[in-house]
């Protein structure tokens, strides 16, 4: 039995079973760069093994007095990474009374990920064509305008310093603008190429609508040319980073940035939400039993 804390992996979850296995495809990833630490995998939901199980699963095998670090693979802190994991991880304690549970940051706006959208810009677009070349940053949305905001400062490190004339935001789902109102802003302000970024780590149904309206635009728009470029995928630059946030959680550093979070700041529109109880999302298809997929070993270090 290793000595290090165990680092548990805590993954949205998708519909996808090519999502799914990508996601156990970095966490394999992650293990093979720290062979002495036990690496697990637990989604929160739509998945299995639930992260429920997956806590569970690793303070029964590593027993009292051991430590987990649960590192959350959230590219935007909203409500999964900033209410369902944390609640998790309390139930988790509650349960394991002699087991330390911590939580990492989430992957966030690390220079390692705008390394890889850069990558994934330039394979989408030839040199000659940058110029005339509009980027749409698409993530996946959510009801936290703290999170949406980071997906507008991210369109904006990607426009710092590089020769794209123009990067935009828009969102899949949930909120707006919507991935058709983000092409049309581009189309209107002058691109006559557009190049889609799908700010995912992992292919899944919401990756795959993106490349579906873009095609229903460029099929509506003749004179522009649309291309969606691949998302950040399973890559050791991602493991790279899931393993930083760990040993940023071991020495302390981590922290969830609450600073304007809609529980303790008035956001307009958003005032009611204030000393609100943040309640996890339910996931009644949590079951307390493993349905590991097939063909798809256990990760350990």
């Amino acid at each position: 039995m290793t000595s290090a804390p165990s680092l548990l992996l805590a993954c949205h979850g998708s519909r996808d079973g090519e999502g799914a296995d990508e996601a156990f495809a970095l966490a394999a990833e992650v293990a093979a760069l720290a062979p002495g630490i036990e690496v697990d995998l637990g989604f929160i939901e739509l998945t299995a093994p639930p992260l429920s199980s997956a806590l569970a699963g690793l303070a029964e095998r590593r027993g009292s007095a051991s430590h987990v670090v649960v590192v959350p693979l959230v590219l935007l802190g909203a409500g999964h990474a900033k209410t369902d994991v944390p609640a998790s991880i309390h139930l988790a304690r509650l349960a394991h009374p002699g087991v330390r549970f911590s939580y990492a940051e989430p992957l966030g706006l690390a220079p390692e990920l705008l390394a890889l959208a850069d990558e994934r810009l330039d394979a989408a677009t030839r040199p000659e064509l940058r110029p005339q070349t509009g980027v749409l940053v698409v993530g996946r949305g959510t009801s936290d305008p703290d999170a949406n905001a980071d997906l507008h400062k991210l369109a904006r490190l990607l426009w710092e310093g590089r020769d794209w004339p123009l990067v935009e935001a828009a969102f899949v789902g949930i909120t707006a603008p919507r991935v058709p109102e983000g092409l049309d802003r581009l189309r209107r302000l002058g691109a006559a190429r557009i190049a889609v970024l799908p700010w995912f780590l992992f292919t899944g149904v919401l990756e795959r609508r993106i490349h579906e309206q873009a095609g229903e635009f460029a099929a509506a728009h003749p004179g522009v040319d649309v291309a969606v470029s691949g998302y950040l995928g399973p890559v050791p630059g991602v493991a790279r980073l899931a393993l930083e946030r760990y040993h940023q959680a071991l020495l302390g550093q981590a922290a969830m940035t609450c600073d304007l979070c809609v529980h303790r700041v008035p956001m307009r529109g958003f005032e009611d939400r204030v000393g609100s109880p943040q309640r996890p999302h339910p996931h009644p298809h949590d079951h307390d039993h493993d349905h590991h997929p097939a063909g798809v070993p256990r990760v350990h270090g």
